[in-house]
């Protein structure tokens, strides 16, 4: 009998955002800290606890009816899991740091970007890694439809991109990197 693996691949958790095959993870030392942090917090403090339930839960007889012994060994592996997870991503990133950036007329990482649609409607982005974007901050990834879009435009361009609702042209208002010498 064939065996059917339900395990989820570490660089597809649930949740995360995906990372276009060959493309670089770029990461500002903002992101790439949380990461750490979240990391360090998972290893250090909130594992340790679990494992000491587990092991006061084993030695209560019988585990098959144990809710601290199965909810602590299922939240270990929860633990485990992304802390897999974030090794991989924070091994695999490239911390790229915005103010750093020497071309500030262009659109790049770490750049924000307001813009007006057709509908004159003004909004204002900031293009980062895909770990750290979060659309409720007005944070997208870097490779999110909006984000390759106006990717290397200038302030007075206007970009066509991709909208569920079909192409949308916007037009680029500003462009904005943190200063130099400022922690992203």
């Amino acid at each position: 009998m064939a065996r059917v693996s339900t395990a989820v691949d570490d660089d597809d958790e649930a949740g995360a955002p995906p990372i276009p095959k060959g493309a670089k993870n770029y990461m500002t030392p903002a992101g790439a800290a949380r990461m750490r942090a979240e990391l360090h917090q998972l290893m250090r403090v909130e594992r340790p606890k679990i494992v000491e339930i587990v092991s006061w839960a084993a030695g209560n007889g019988d585990r098959s009816e144990n809710g601290d012994y199965l909810y602590g060994k299922k939240r270990l592996r929860e633990i485990d899991r992304r802390a897999r997870f974030l090794g991989k991503r924070l091994e695999n990133a490239e911390v790229v740091d915005p103010a750093r950036q020497t071309q500030r007329d262009r659109v790049f990482f770490g750049a924000s970007v307001t813009f007006v649609n057709e509908r004159d409607e003004t909004r204002t982005v900031t293009i980062l890694g895909a770990d750290e974007a979060d659309i409720a901050r007005g944070e997208v990834s870097l490779y999110a439809p909006i984000a390759r879009a106006l990717l290397r435009a200038r302030a007075g361009d206007t970009v066509r991109m991709h909208t569920p609702s079909g192409p949308e042209e916007v037009e680029v208002i500003a462009i904005q990197y943190p200063p130099p010498g400022d922690a992203a």
